[in-house]
């Protein structure tokens, strides 16, 4: 969470914008990321620049002697945030509008690149050379600020703040997905370096930078320095669709920044025929849209014969197992709805992942876990595609706090059930023996069916009743009676007096 001076900074910065004429907050967001984008190019490309020689490797700085820009060839350097930061308003303005901005719109050669696609139509539109100036200082004062926190995740937490800001000005609000959330259900599937990951409805890629972070975290030595899962890592592993231009052009710079130099981040209607994926991924990580339906005449027909509805959230789960690989798993957030809905529809979807699948663990959340931006009660479904069942015990876990408080203020709490989460799902067999009592347990396939499929906690959960004895009912009135004599005679004491 951004708290202090740090947040003063950003909420400067974003009042930088707001005096300056730039006030729609996706215009803002572009903006600060492409400064943000610039300045880690500089800073990413000395890093590496200082590992090969670390390692005595070759190494051939972006920032070349000479860069090619249209026509022209100008001094490498002079692109460099850390130069030209330095230099007068109006200089700075004429380098980043007539040589930054049109080098870092063209510095993947490749158009079919993530990058590429989505820079190809960005445009620099701060106004003068005075707002420039400012922001450039402000946010030299934000990554010093960083630079001050010992957290491997501020950089994360100031993007997430940045963008909590389009929900907070009530235009095109974005529905987050917290990041310790988004960490669980990652430490959950535990990617491996041979793993092909998609989000169909990716966002800024949230899902999609934990799993690479966290590859780094387990597997530094094989992501990073075996040529073949290094290649597959840049090049092949992630993949993102949705249909948001703006979120995907700031998914594609996030992933970048992030160290994965060519993301597949495509815009993509996921559950219309125009998504063609089968059979593809080995890991798919999720939060899709939950609200509103859909014209099932837009909607892949695939889709509908497994679950004939307009609800999204529905049609997002049937769509998630025709993408898989057999042995694929998923992990994704599903409203309430989707565990005891009645409808066709609602039992056809959990049928399908019961029987013809293997449905592993079923986390409740509580409502809170998304505030301030929706009070949706949500839970998470792990699962892994088979095509012919394999169900056998359900996990099923009560969170009942995550770190955070569950009003809108969302401080940081010592309750949180996530450690335990994810320690007791990698150890399953110690679930056996767990009461029904308690925050986890196991229910048979057997019992699910019986109930209709129904995924709700609260139909497989006991609760203990301690039983209270109460006085013989002739005691209670006696005691009543007594109480009664008492308050006669302080009436008539009172009476008394007057």
């Amino acid at each position: 969470m951004i708290t202090g001076e740090l947040k003063n900074k950003i909420d400067g910065l974003w009042d930088i914008f707001a005096a300056g004429g730039l006030v729609n907050p996706l215009d803002v967001i572009e903006q600060i990321t492409y400064l943000m984008f610039i300045h880690d190019l500089d800073e990413s490309d000395d890093r590496k620049s200082r590992e090969s020689v670390m390692l005595g490797l070759p190494f051939e700085s972006i920032f070349a002697e000479e860069v090619k820009i249209g026509d022209r060839k100008v001094p490498g350097r002079q692109l460099k945030w850390s130069v030209f930061r330095d230099f007068p308003a109006g200089q700075m303005y004429s380098v980043m509008q007539e040589w930054v901005f049109p080098f870092i719109k063209n510095l993947h050669a490749d158009k079919n690149s993530a990058y590429s696609k989505y820079m190809g139509d960005a445009i620099f539109k701060l106004p003068t050379p005075l707002v420039l100036s400012k922001v450039v200082d402000c946010l030299d004062g934000i990554y010093s600020q960083m630079a001050q926190i010992q957290d491997t995740d501020i950089r994360g937490d100031v993007y997430e703040y940045l963008l909590s800001k389009i929900s907070q000005s009530g235009l095109n609000g974005q529905f987050r997905t917290p990041r310790h959330i988004i960490r669980m259900m990652v430490e959950l599937t535990a990617p491996t370096p041979d793993d092909v990951i998609c989000d169909p409805a990716c966002g800024t890629s949230g899902f999609l930078i934990s799993a690479g972070q966290y590859l780094k975290e387990n597997y530094k030595a094989e992501v990073m320095f075996n040529r073949e899962k290094r290649e597959h890592y840049m090049n092949r592993m992630f993949t993102g669709y949705d249909m948001d231009r703006t979120m995907l052009r700031i998914g594609a710079m996030n992933m970048m920044t992030h160290g994965v130099d060519n993301p597949f981040i495509e815009y993509r209607d996921s559950l219309s025929e125009q998504n063609a994926d089968k059979d593809k991924y080995t890991l798919i990580l999720a939060n899709p849209p939950f609200k509103g339906s859909l014209d099932a005449d837009t909607v892949s027909p695939d889709l509908l014969k497994v679950c004939k509805t307009k609800k999204t959230e529905l049609l997002f789960l049937a769509l998630f197992l025709r993408m898989l690989k057999t042995g694929g798993r998923c992990a994704c957030i599903v409203p309430d709805g989707v565990l005891f809905g009645s409808s066709a529809a609602h039992k056809a979807i959990r049928q399908e992942i019961i029987d013809n699948n293997r449905l592993e663990a079923v986390i409740s959340m509580p409502s809170g876990v998304f505030k301030p931006y929706a009070g949706v009660s949500t839970g998470v479904l792990v699962f892994t595609k088979t095509g012919h069942g394999g169900t056998d015990n359900v996990w099923f876990y009560d969170m009942r706090a995550d770190g955070f408080s569950l009003d809108d203020k969302r401080t940081p709490i010592a309750e949180n059930d996530i450690p335990d989460i994810v320690a007791r799902f990698h150890n399953l067999e110690a679930e056996k023996s767990r009461p029904r009592t308690e925050q986890s347990f196991l229910v048979p396939k057997e019992e699910i069916v019986a109930n209709g499929y129904d995924l709700s906690i609260n139909k497989y959960k006991k609760t203990e009743y301690t039983p209270v004895e109460y006085p013989p009912t002739s005691e209670i009135i006696a005691e009543l009676k007594a109480l009664e004599a008492e308050i006669q005679k302080g009436i008539e004491e009172l009476e008394g007096m007057v």
